[in-house]
């Protein structure tokens, strides 16, 4: 019996300055060699000043949304507090380790904003975490990361953060077969969350 090796692609990035914090996703969704969708979300919020970006099986992204949105309001609730970024991603983690002998297919960007400033987190199918500048994860990372690493400053401004979020999701759907069709943005700042959708 063959097996065939089904390549799941993307591009998802996330970028941190000192005015707040960005993430991203291409729009594609594709299966092996098959476009399944070209208008797929892989960029969700979390309350008002969380996010993710995701690469890897699209109903392992939407259920860690919804697990993650969930836990979330639900301690917030029980404890009349807010969520600190690093707790958020700790229980994010915790979240994808209860699950490592059936994985979520599914590399994570994780970014907030809380008391202590902005972060940005990158954790892999089973729970590894790490805090970051700038991350890429996808089919597509190589690309955008060398975008990204190219011009990136601490001391961006935001709105140029995400035309480098942008410009590096560009780049990798350029040259990566199963990455495109368009770019969900989320920038996090001290005033809240804005949404960006831009169509290719």
């Amino acid at each position: 019996m063959a097996y065939e090796r089904v390549i799941t692609g993307a591009t998802a990035i996330g970028i941190k300055v000192s005015s707040g914090v960005v993430v991203g996703a291409e729009k594609r969704v594709s299966y092996g060699g098959y476009i399944v969708s070209r208008g797929a979300k892989k960029v969700f919020k979390i309350g008002d000043r969380m996010a993710i970006a995701a690469a890897g099986l699209i109903g392992d992204m939407q259920t860690l949304h919804r697990i993650l949105n969930a836990e979330i309001m639900y301690r917030e609730l029980v404890t009349s507090t807010k969520v600190s970024v690093r707790s958020a991603a700790k229980l994010l983690s915790a979240i994808l380790y209860s699950y490592k002998l059936m994985p979520f297919i599914s590399e994570v960007i994780f970014a907030g904003y809380d008391d202590e400033g902005y972060h940005l987190y990158v954790l892999d199918p089973i729970g590894s975490v790490i805090e970051d500048d700038y991350a890429a994860v996808g089919t597509g990372a190589p690309i955008a990361i060398g975008i990204i690493e190219a011009e990136y400053k601490k001391d961006l401004e935001l709105d140029k953060a995400v035309d480098l979020a942008i410009k590096a999701i560009k780049s990798a759907i350029s040259r990566d077969a199963v990455s495109g069709d368009g770019i969900d943005i989320i920038a996090i700042s001290r005033n809240g969350i804005i949404e960006k959708s831009i169509t290719l």
